[in-house]
């Protein structure tokens, strides 16, 4: 199966999330957490939709420290809209796919 939706760190998250020219839907996520991979399937058919329009991210909180206490990720999953390295729009919660692209297409 091709997986869409890229990982990203502390170390690349200011080159390919901020310094990116097209919005970035970023996931906030964990191994243990049992909405994060109910929500994932979902996380990566957006990916594949919005592919060349906008960019699809996730990022484990377990092994990335640094990002997740910058932006105050305190529940997850935590989906995060950016657009011009900068925050737009937060989403707490297992959600539909529904409601992730009506965030995402207000800014493609």
């Amino acid at each position: 199966m091709a997986h869409f939706a890229n990982e990203v760190t502390d170390s690349n998250f200011q080159s390919d999330v901020l310094g990116s020219d097209k919005p970035v839907l970023v996931d906030f996520w964990a191994e243990w957490c049992g909405p994060c991979r109910m929500i994932a399937p979902t996380v990566e058919a957006v990916a594949e939709a919005y592919q060349g329009r906008a960019g699809v991210y996730k990022m484990n909180v377990d092994e990335n420290m640094n990002v997740p206490q910058q932006y105050g990720i305190r529940g997850i999953p935590t989906l995060i809209l950016f657009k011009g390295g900068q925050e737009q729009e937060r989403i707490v919660g297992a959600v539909t796919r529904e409601a992730i692209t009506r965030v995402i297409d207000k800014y493609v």
